[in-house]
């Protein structure tokens, strides 16, 4: 069974510095058709940071559209710097976020974080031989972070009793926890 749409036309409703939203008409596979909301979203980089002494570095942050203070891993977007390097933006985001250099860097997974309603596409990586950078980059405007390192017990007791509620870092500790095996 053929389960593709087609786009028969497509209408911008937003275009915001995030996020661009169209409502697209689509021709389903059984000839009707339908709407279609979606949001575009620049790709992104999330990173599982393991320090020396195996402790994974954690940030909290808050974030409006859950209206609470989120546990994550590091994150950010490509942004025109990158020039779609996804290693770039490893680096960049370390370096921003958490003020640390990378010396291994392997990807884990890579996925959209909401098919549903969301191009936003985001890859995972495993950051390694982590150094204090020598140049700190400027955070992003408004970007108010308090870092935190975790031990494995700990984060997944963090996990457990819901105080992490991110889908990338819940994803990132259980990647740590079957590399722990």
């Amino acid at each position: 069974m053929d389960l593709r749409e087609t786009e028969i036309k497509s209408d911008l409703k937003y275009d915001g510095e995030i996020i661009r939203v169209e409502q697209e008409t689509v021709k389903l596979s059984n000839g009707e058709t339908a709407h279609r909301d979606i949001v575009h979203h620049a790709e992104a980089v999330a990173m599982l940071a393991i320090t020396s002494d195996n402790k994974m570095i954690l940030e909290k942050q808050w974030r409006e559209p859950a209206k609470s203070v989120l546990i994550e891993v590091p994150a950010g977007k490509l942004d025109e710097r990158d020039k779609g390097n996804e290693i770039h933006a490893v680096q960049r985001e370390m370096n921003e976020e958490c003020r640390y250099h990378a010396e291994k860097i392997k990807r884990i997974y890579s996925f959209y974080t909401s098919s549903g309603f969301s191009d936003e596409y985001m890859y995972l990586y495993l950051v390694t031989g982590l150094t204090p950078v020598k140049n700190e980059l400027p955070r992003d405007d408004g970007e108010f972070l308090q870092l935190e390192e975790y031990t494995l017990a700990e984060a997944k007791e963090l996990v457990a009793s819901g105080q992490i509620e991110d889908s990338k870092t819940i994803m990132a500790i259980q990647y740590w926890e079957l590399m722990e095996k």
